[in-house]
């Protein structure tokens, strides 16, 4: 898929990736209300070669899946461990929560204590009263331009799905102008695919999805973003349960 005309659509539609869509406001053309579901390939992880018994690549045992039992909403989305009882998602995969519900790699049920969002970037921790089986590393760079990565979810609420493609461009955030930077890539991704981790070739995280556009660009918050906001207790803020 060519640069130019990946940037081109950026600002045409970009959604988020739960179980509903977010358009840009403004845009004179009418925004999709809903993705067609596709098979998309399951791929072998890059960073296989590091297999747990039951022959799960680490890549797919530090990822989760998360229900989110609002008031009246249903929604789901994904997330990856940070360690064993914290995870990353999006801020909107937690948002207007009763109940979140998480599942791990080999369908265990996760019980979550709380949850913390971020106002900067669509960004939230998760942290769990029961351990998380695995934790990868976090890189210490933004992948380049033209690099090869690896997406890790739960697309559609479904199986877990491992996707790659390739980084096209880093621009401003479409949805989030303060954030700053983001990257774009072609790994496929679809609604509930939110909150999934990037890996790089060496399977360390350099991402987490967080939006998809008219033309199945997926949209990423780079890693240094992801650092910067770790080390900066301030930068998450408690949620409480909605009412209603």
């Amino acid at each position: 898929m060519r640069l130019r005309s990946g940037l081109a659509a950026v600002m045409l539609a970009v959604v988020v990736l739960t179980g509903g869509c977010s358009a840009l406001p403004g845009m004179p053309a009418p925004v999709p209300t809903d993705v067609v579901p596709t098979d998309l390939p399951q791929q072998s992880p890059t960073s296989s070669g590091n297999l747990s018994p039951d022959g799960f690549d680490v890549a797919q045992r530090m990822a989760v899946r998360i229900r989110n039992i609002g008031c009246g909403t249903l929604s789901t989305g994904s997330g990856f461990a940070l360690d064993d009882h914290t995870l990353v998602t999006n801020r909107h995969v937690v948002a207007d929560s009763s109940t979140l519900q998480l599942s791990t790699y080999d369908g265990r049920d996760i019980a979550a204590a709380a949850a913390s969002t971020a106002a900067l970037a669509d960004l939230a921790i998760v942290r769990t009263d029961d351990a998380l089986p695995a934790a990868p590393e976090l890189a210490a760079a933004d992948p380049a331009v033209g690099e090869v990565v690896t997406v890790v979810g739960y697309p559609l609420g479904r199986a877990l799905t491992v996707t790659t493609g390739q980084v096209l461009a880093s621009q401003t955030d479409p949805l989030n102008a303060n954030l700053g930077t983001v990257l774009v890539t072609d790994a496929p991704v679809e609604h509930g695919s939110s909150g999934s981790a990037v890996l790089d070739s060496e399977g360390r995280v350099v991402g987490v999805v967080y939006a998809k556009d008219s033309n199945g660009h997926s949209f990423v918050v780079p890693v240094s973003t992801l650092r910067a906001m770790l080390d900066d207790e301030a930068s998450f803020t408690p949620t409480a349960p909605c009412a209603g």
